[in-house]
């Protein structure tokens, strides 16, 4: 005989297995159907309700009884990694990542479920930057990019996918994004460049002065370096006068 708290604990289990998939898995006994369907419908709803408000393009271009199934799927069958509502988006999109090919969902799908789930981030981070200089050397100096500020690259048009635009194939060229929250904390997308995004993208990944970056991608685009660093330190400007880039790291902070 299972000790009473072993006990509670397959009781527990059993009727969480239930509510996810009543289909797949019994519910424990003992317990009144009504009631039971009372807590199904409550929590499964709760997550199509919050999911739906975070995904709207999704939700409307796959219609509502298939929008309803994907999130079956994911209420089901996913393991989500943490217990706070403000990261079950995130949750959904690496759901979504790992099962396209099982879900029969479109090859968009995913990155426009990323896409979607940005705002959501970018809203809710409490994210800080480390100790920096505003009015620092943008060239010799070392750029800090805001870390409420995202360079973005995708295959599909997400920007453009809606109801009365669904992509067959992705374009020739990839879509680059500029996600910034600004102190007003209202969160803007903005279309960039790809040479733009690859700049924001390189003082995202590397510590190295503004000098450095511009070279590096005068090198790889073999472009003029003279003219890169004039029109990199140009955009280096605007985006710090924009809070995108906040200014430079100070030593202690690299």
């Amino acid at each position: 005989m299972l000790p009473e708290t072993d006990t509670l604990r397959e009781q527990q289990f059993t009727l969480a297995r239930h509510l996810r998939d009543p289909d797949a898995h019994a519910p424990p006994p003992g317990i009144e159907a009504r009631r039971l369907r009372v807590y199904r419908e409550l929590f499964f709803n709760n997550i199509q309700s919050l999911l739906g408000s975070g995904f709207p393009v999704i939700h409307e271009i796959l219609g509502e009884a298939r929008w309803k199934e994907l999130v079956q799927a994911f209420y089901a069958g996913y393991r989500s990694r943490t217990p706070l509502f403000t990261q079950i988006a995130v949750e959904f999109v690496t759901f979504v990542e790992e099962r396209t090919d099982t879900l029969g969902v479109p090859p968009w799908l995913p990155e426009l479920a990323h896409y979607e789930s940005v705002e959501q981030a970018l809203f809710v981070s409490d994210a800080q930057p480390p100790e920096h200089d505003p009015e620092g050397d943008l060239l010799d100096g070392v750029p800090l990019l805001s870390p409420l500020a995202l360079p973005l690259a995708y295959r599909w048009p997400v920007a453009e996918i809606g109801r009365s635009h669904v992509p067959d194939a992705p374009p020739a060229e990839p879509t680059t994004l500029l996600v910034h929250r600004d102190a007003a904390h209202q969160v803007h997308f903005a279309r960039i460049a790809p040479l733009a995004y690859r700049l924001l993208a390189s003082l995202q990944a590397n510590p190295t002065t503004g000098r450095e970056h511009l070279a590096a991608l005068a090198a790889e685009t073999g472009a003029d370096p003279a003219e890169v660093q004039a029109h990199g330190l140009l955009l280096l400007q605007q985006l710090r006068a924009q809070g995108v880039v906040l200014g430079t790291r100070t030593a202690a902070a690299r």
